[in-house]
């Protein structure tokens, strides 16, 4: 099963995009400020780039397509979807939040219906992982693709 973000709104303190299962939009999403940084072979960010990225504050991750897989999460107590090999960065998550402050790294799936958040996240990520639970019963493997399509 592939996921697909779609970063659409570069803010200050925060990016928005749209998640989609395949075609279908599932939800929006929040993430902290986007440095376009970008993961996968072609014009990657070097890890000095990432660094320096990071150090100017909460930054979301480098665009690329990343497995995902449902662990149990130490901070937050309970399973969640997590991304796997994430350069660098680690622990990214989709969780529920709702605002910038919610967030390190990880993504926030919701509903941006009021600016600066997202609501009803915790129905957004129970349809997401639900989904995910889903393609793994069904024996497939998943992954996330994230892009950057304007700034």
């Amino acid at each position: 099963m592939e996921l697909i973000l779609k970063r659409k709104y570069f803010l200050p303190a925060y990016t928005i995009g749209q998640l989609y299962i395949g075609n279908r939009l599932v939800c929006d999403t929040m993430e902290p400020t986007s440095r376009h940084l970008r993961g996968g072979s072609a014009h990657r960010s070097t890890q000095a780039d990432i660094i320096k990225a990071k150090n100017n504050g909460p930054t979301a991750i480098p665009t690329g397509r990343y497995p995902v897989v449902i662990t149990r999460s130490p901070r937050f107590g309970r399973w969640l979807p997590l991304l796997v090999g994430v350069p660098g960065f680690e622990g990214i998550r989709i969780h529920a939040g709702n605002k910038p402050a919610d967030t390190r790294g990880c993504i926030l799936p919701g509903f941006n219906r009021r600016r600066g958040c997202v609501l009803d996240s915790t129905r957004a990520l129970g349809i997401v992982q639900c989904a995910i639970e889903q393609a793994f019963a069904d024996g497939d493997a998943v992954y996330i693709n994230i892009r950057e399509n304007s700034r």
